[in-house]
């Protein structure tokens, strides 16, 4: 065995410094972070070479004392606690004492500091943690650290940092952070002697959305202000129309602090579920202040991450205050008509929309499906009692259309309803009454049925354009649900049953899940070798192709683990809601399109089906008047 020998300082000085400096982007976040610890009211970072060759962070803090600089880069120099009993209510975005020591490590750093009452300030000097020197010099209040060659002395990890150019971005998205965290200070942010941001530091959190994300996301904002005895929550989440593939739009900040939290991305999520199309995002700028005691902050050298008290009433007081948000409001985009497309905002996912089947809401069904559900949430698709007992049926195929002139509608018009990002999505402001009450139910006056796919409804001075598809979709999916939560599945004797022949992987798939099919409304029974006999299937299921649809289950529930499977079964319900729903080019009757209107109104999230795609969308009288010269503005 080789002899065991201590490290020398060096060595320990770079391996402590890979824990705190990961790229360009943690020098930068680390001495910001100080800057606002020093109550600074402005801070320019200006970067060269994706922040490689030269970092450099000024602000008008209080500065550091002259005596104090040299001490300020030693391992577990600190201004932030004193014993450990202050890691319990540190406060401070910096507490470790590692920053200053880590970043001198690896690079060549230069700090001029002065403090108010000083007469002059500190040129302090220091590369790869050997000190150069401290003179006197002439300084402007507060701290300027230059950090230039970072990772020159440890050329194997500077090799493994990504082009000037991603590094560049990196340290773009961590100051819009950094800025959304603190509207109060004003930031600057310079790259290659270009400036890119530029913020007032008025305390505005809206103007800061603006100036950061453009008008087009700052349009569509939902204020968000929730107290509960856990936390208090501030600030904006975006409308369903602000989509991203990633969660790169999710922002949240816990006492000032940029974090990631799986339990708050999480929570956040589950509140949209029934909002949002599967892999898709939500657009959030949101602030906790939370009570010290129920955090643990010092979790990772970077401080990136937390520990939470009380998880489970965290998630669930979160989910419902986004879920609330989102259905006090009634969003039924409107899709402007001028001569041109509108121009897509830069913000918004604007891609056409993939059809995957919504995942909504686990948790919950697990107490249905696999009882053990962490919590019980109130169930997010009922308005009242009644729910899913309108008298809405697949139509037969001769049922005739009713006859309406809608054949010289714009064509570009249907066009528009597959991109979110062309939508100016309406709230209760600007559509009152709702459509979907009681109260306007009563002004509905059908006018038509468009390419027998499109119900046209005018209400006052508006028209609402419904598809028959998706908003059937979006009844039976609730009426499922409801069955589902309550436990009240019926099963449909079949006779004769459905004969299917399974190889080895669906047999295993078949015997794996047998439980949940069984809630279900599914009967299957053993007909000897690998013959199984599908001798029932859920009540509102009859009429659709069961084996085909059985088959299709079965090969999903190979692919996966036993844990994941309430969760396969869960998009299978609103996989089936799809296919028995009546399709695009069906032709309905008025008293159908009536009904399915009626089974609108007692759901609280009408406005899109099982898939995330809209149900209705909506144009203003004054906007196609504006097509037609009528008005000009």
């Amino acid at each position: 065995m080789p002899d065991i020998v201590l490290l020398n300082q060096e060595t320990i000085d770079n391996i402590a410094a890979g824990e705190v400096v990961e790229r360009p982007c943690s020098v930068v976040k680390e001495l910001v972070e100080n800057a606002i610890d020093a109550k600074a009211s402005a801070v320019t970072v200006e970067i060269k070479e994706g922040g490689i060759s030269l970092i450099r962070i000024t602000d008008n803090g209080c500065g550091i004392p002259y005596r104090d600089v040299p001490t300020a880069f030693l391992r577990h120099s600190t201004s932030k606690i004193r014993r450990i009993e202050d890691l319990l209510s540190v406060s401070s975005l910096g507490f470790r004492g590692e920053a200053l020591s880590s970043i001198s490590a690896v690079a060549r750093v230069e700090l001029i500091t002065k403090t108010k009452d000083a007469l002059t300030g500190a040129r302090y000097r220091i590369e790869g943690s050997k000190e150069l020197g401290i003179e006197e010099i002439g300084a402007p209040d507060g701290s300027t650290f230059l950090v230039r060659d970072l990772f020159y002395n440890t050329p194997a990890r500077r090799k493994f940092l990504k082009t000037a150019q991603t590094e560049g971005t990196y340290i773009s998205d961590m100051v819009e952070k950094l800025s959304l965290s603190h509207p109060e200070v004003s930031f600057k942010y310079i790259n290659n002697n270009q400036t890119k941001l530029h913020t007032s530091g008025n305390g505005s959190i809206k103007d800061l959305i603006y100036h950061i994300f453009g008008r087009d996301i700052t349009a569509s904002l939902l204020e968000v202000d929730y107290t509960c005895e856990y936390f208090k929550m501030t600030g904006y989440i975006g409308k369903p129309v602000i989509t991203r593939g990633n969660r790169n739009y999710e922002n949240y900040f816990i006492n000032g602090r940029y974090i990631k939290s799986q339990l708050i991305a999480k929570a956040i999520e589950e509140g949209y579920r029934s909002f949002l199309m599967q892999h898709q995002y939500p657009f959030t700028v949101l602030y906790f202040d939370f009570p010290k005691e129920l955090l643990d902050v010092n979790v990772h050298p970077s401080k990136m991450e937390l520990r939470f008290e009380h998880n489970q009433e965290i998630y669930k007081a979160l989910y419902e205050a986004v879920y609330d948000t989102l259905s006090g409001k009634e969003l039924i985009p409107t899709v402007p008509i001028g001569e041109e497309k509108p121009e897509k905002p830069k913000h918004v996912y604007t891609e056409p929309i993939p059809e995957p089947f919504e995942k909504r809401r686990l948790n919950d069904l697990r107490e249905a499906v696999a009882k053990d559900s962490p919590y019980e949430p109130k169930y997010p698709g009922r308005r009242d009692e009644n729910r899913g007992s309108g008298n809405f049926q697949n139509p037969a195929p001769e049922t005739a259309a009713i006859d309406a002139p809608a054949s010289e509608a714009p064509a570009g018009l249907l066009r528009e309803t597959i991109h979110y990002g062309n939508y100016e999505e309406q709230t209760l402001a600007s559509f009152s009454p709702e459509f979907l009450t009681q109260e306007s139910r009563k002004k509905h006056r059908i006018i038509g049925q468009l390419f027998a796919t499109y119900w046209l409804v005018q209400m006052d001075d508006k028209l609402f354009i419904i598809d028959q598809h998706a908003a059937h979709e979006k009844v039976l999916y609730e009426r499922t649900m409801a069955l589902l939560e309550k436990k009240e599945f019926t099963s449909q004797l079949l006779s004769p049953p459905i004969i299917l022949s399974l190889d080895a992987r669906e047999e295993e798939a078949l015997k794996r899940c047998s439980g949940e099919l069984e809630t279900l409304g599914y009967r299957v029974e053993h007909f000897g070798g690998k013959e199984y006999a599908v001798c029932a299937v859920p009540g509102n299921l009859f009429h659709m192709d069961m084996k085909e649809l059985f088959i299709e289950m079965l090969d999903d529930f190979s692919n996966l683990s036993g844990k994941e499977t309430p969760q396969l079964i869960l998009e299978k319900v609103a996989s089936m809601s799809c296919k028995a729903a009546v399709k695009g080019s069906q032709t309905l009757s008025r008293a159908e399109a009536e009904s399915l209107i009626d089974e609108l109104l007692t759901l609280e999230n009408p406005y899109n089906c099982p898939h995330g795609r809209p149900t209705i969308i909506a144009m203003t009288r004054q906007e196609i008047e504006k097509k037609f010269k009528r008005i000009v503005s």
